[in-house]
């Protein structure tokens, strides 16, 4: 597992950028209803893609929310005053109080299965009735392009973590949200070399091929030998998936409740 305080400072240059950002903001609002106010963005890293989030849309109030310091800090400094250090597993919020919560490439780190139906649940506690849940799935296959480097990587152990669709949307329903819709963007610069497979190998970014193992001096010896050791492979293609909150019989839409807000202030309140 990789440590995300020390990633900190590579982070977004050694996952795509800003072009990948802005991939992934587009395809996160295309699920997020034009009439949303507030959207909570947990484990948002670095914030580059947090920061397109609040930049897309007006009268979008955007929350990011991380547990590493290092990515906090990070974000802070892109989102002053609208970022919180906090576990995904226990938000620091109360009922209801978001409109939209989207969690990009967090489910696949959880670490269990129970994890997961804790993460979705926390999200989906935070959720006004009517919000929307926005999440990535499926985050391993993403990276299967078909290459060469997928050949040698199929052969390693599968992960334990249950990120797929339809765990995930089982997930879901266990809290009470349905399937509201998905999107797929691409991971703008992050296809694959060899030699940078290799690197990722040593820092621990494969969760089920320890760094300093003999399974993975084995897979490294594999990847060395494949040719063309610096040509990336094609880009991966991650997938969202999107769950609603059924609204109560009683319940305005957002619009209706950012309006009193406006007039009367925030009824639903936040943590600081």
């Amino acid at each position: 597992m990789l440590d995300y305080d020390k990633e900190a400072e590579r982070y977004d240059a050694s996952r795509g950028g800003e072009p990948r950002a802005a991939a992934a903001a587009e395809a996160v609002l295309s699920l997020v209803p034009q009439d949303a106010r507030g959207l909570l963005d947990v484990a948002c890293g670095t914030g580059i893609v947090t920061r397109r989030l609040a930049a897309a849309r007006a009268g979008l109030r955007v929350t990011g929310l991380d547990l590493s310091p290092a990515m906090t800090r990070r974000a802070a400094a892109r989102l002053p005053g609208a970022v919180v250090r906090g576990d995904s597993r226990c938000l620091p919020f109360r009922d209801a109080v978001f409109d939209a919560v989207s969690s990009v490439w967090l489910l696949h780190l959880a670490g269990s299965a129970e994890n997961v139906r804790t993460i979705v649940g926390e999200c989906a506690r935070v959720l006004r009735p009517g919000g929307v849940y926005v999440t990535t799935v499926d985050k391993g296959p993403s990276h299967n392009v078909g290459s060469d480097i997928d050949v040698v990587l199929a052969e390693r152990p599968p992960s334990p973590v249950p990120d797929t669709a339809s765990a995930v949307e089982a997930c879901a329903a266990a809290h009470g949200l349905v399937p509201a819709g998905q999107a797929r963007f691409r991971g703008v610069g992050q296809g694959r070399s060899p030699r940078r497979t290799i690197a990722d190998l040593r820092r621990g970014w494969f969760m089920t091929l320890p760094p300093d193992g003999p399974l993975a001096d084995l897979f490294a010896a594999r990847l060395a030998a494949l040719p063309d050791q610096d040509r990336p492979r094609p880009d991966p293609v991650f997938t969202l998936r999107a769950f609603r909150k059924p609204p109560g019989p009683q319940d305005p839409p957002p619009a209706a409740v950012a309006r009193l807000a406006e007039r009367y202030g925030d009824p639903g309140g936040r943590a600081s």
